[in-house]
């Protein structure tokens, strides 16, 4: 691939913006970050707050083809991994020091669209968990540990007042994160990466890391038409491995998710929901869903191990949207796609030191754009303060996603999820006939 994925965020992005020049020749740096996606990018940044020079970032194909420019555009706080195994597996002081993480960095991804002047039509409307169940329980103790254990409230939605937002039958009641927001990603990488060369960074597309070497006591960072001296590395490749390092590599899978937008729905969008929140509800393979400003519909969901065609994910979505929105039966589909998350065994990211002057950023699974953040902060700081806060993820570290046999266990844990949810829907539906 040449260039960046044809959907709804490259359509929407001005070419003059879409351009940062192939490395060519040699040269040395202080850093050398592999990887333009969120953790990338905000590792290099934060460098360069720091005060840190002669940083080069390098992106096999453009900023933001991965993951991060294509995503869904939720920006809330958390991991993959639930509050409440944190809580067992860490104990609650650990478990909230990392969550803050999390939510100082949905603060720090406001701050910066601010600080730089970032055009990323950022929506300041939170965000909406949908109860796709009758059951009340998972809302409430959800509410009640955040609440408990994390310091943070989210308000309950009786069922009345979630339908006077999002009108569907298919809900019931809900809770809504305030503190949330959504916009366009694929823009916010596009401006964190111009604020990043603003400031000294040197940042390359088209130029793919064929190799990785030690050299002396740094590292050779090698391109087909050049090379890095660098003292440090960081890989930042997410789901679009770079074949670097086998255990890297080794320590993800990369995982298919689906995205598709509507046409422009005009005042068709206030039929189907009055609020501006973006939507998501409590299934494990839920929905997700939000109005952009130009009247049309975002929605994504499934996971899956495969890559599938724009035809293949408007069918899939397709059926989903009208399960929730039957009235929006007939309208058009302007944009579909799909893209690779990196996941790890444990659901959690893997961020950290390999080894000396060696470091690593990846798998942020499908809770991403936070996350990212909050590791470019810690590696940021790791590189340029020696802060050794990178270690509060040392539980998390760098384990082997068992492929190929990964890959079948995560489609059938997925599969076996789905058919619980549907179970569970399904006699719900039989207990009120």
């Amino acid at each position: 691939m040449t260039g960046l994925s044809p959907n709804y965020y490259t359509a929407t992005v001005p070419e003059r913006e879409l351009g940062f020049g192939a490395l060519r020749g040699s040269g040395a740096a202080s850093v050398c970050v592999v990887g333009g996606g969120f953790a990338g990018l905000n590792t290099a940044l934060g460098l360069a707050e720091r005060g840190a020079r002669d940083v080069v970032l390098i992106e096999a194909n453009r900023v933001g083809f991965g993951a991060s420019g294509r995503n869904g555009g939720f920006v809330f706080g958390g991991f993959s991994r639930s509050e409440e195994s944190l809580l067992r597996e860490l104990g609650p002081e650990r478990a909230r020091d990392l969550y803050s993480g999390t939510t100082r960095a949905v603060e720090l991804i406001r701050t910066r669209t601010a600080r730089y002047a970032i055009d990323c039509d950022r929506v300041d409307a939170g965000v909406l968990w949908a109860n796709w169940f009758r059951d009340p329980q998972v809302l409430h103790e959800r509410q009640r540990l955040l609440e408990q254990n994390y310091g943070v409230r989210w308000e309950w939605l009786p069922r009345e007042r979630l339908g006077s937002l999002v009108h569907t039958q298919r809900y019931h009641d809900g809770l809504f994160e305030p503190q949330a927001f959504h916009f366009h990603p694929l823009k916010y990488a596009r401006g964190i990466a111009r604020a990043a060369m603003a400031q000294g960074v040197a940042i390359h597309e088209q130029t793919p890391a064929i190799a990785l070497e030690r050299n002396g006591r740094g590292w050779r960072v090698r391109t087909p038409d050049g090379a890095i001296e660098a003292d440090q590395v960081v890989l930042a490749c997410g789901g679009y491995l770079a074949g670097l390092r086998a255990e890297v590599d080794a320590g993800v899978l990369p995982i298919a998710t689906y995205v598709m937008v509507t046409q422009p729905l005009g005042a068709r969008l206030d039929e189907i929901m009055t609020t501006r929140a973006a939507v998501y509800d409590t299934r494990f393979a839920f929905d997700y869903y939000r109005p952009l400003s130009d009247t049309r519909l975002l929605w994504g969901g499934r996971i899956s191990v495969r890559d599938r065609s724009p035809a293949q994910v408007e069918k899939l979505l397709y059926g989903d949207m009208l399960k929730v929105f039957p009235r929006l039966d007939g309208v058009r589909i302007d944009h579909a796609w799909s893209g690779l998350m990196s996941y790890a065994r444990h659901q959690m990211p893997q961020v950290g030191q390999i080894e000396d002057g060696l470091w690593l950023a990846q798998a942020f699974g499908g809770h991403g754009v936070a996350p990212t953040t909050f590791a470019g902060e810690l590696l940021a700081s790791a590189i340029g303060e020696g802060d050794g806060r990178w270690r509060a993820l040392a539980d998390y570290g760098l384990v082997s996603a068992m492929k190929p046999a990964g890959f079948i266990g995560a489609q059938l844990s997925y599969w076996w999820a789905q058919f619980r949810d549907e179970w569970k829907d399904r006699m719900e539906q039989a207990r009120t006939r």
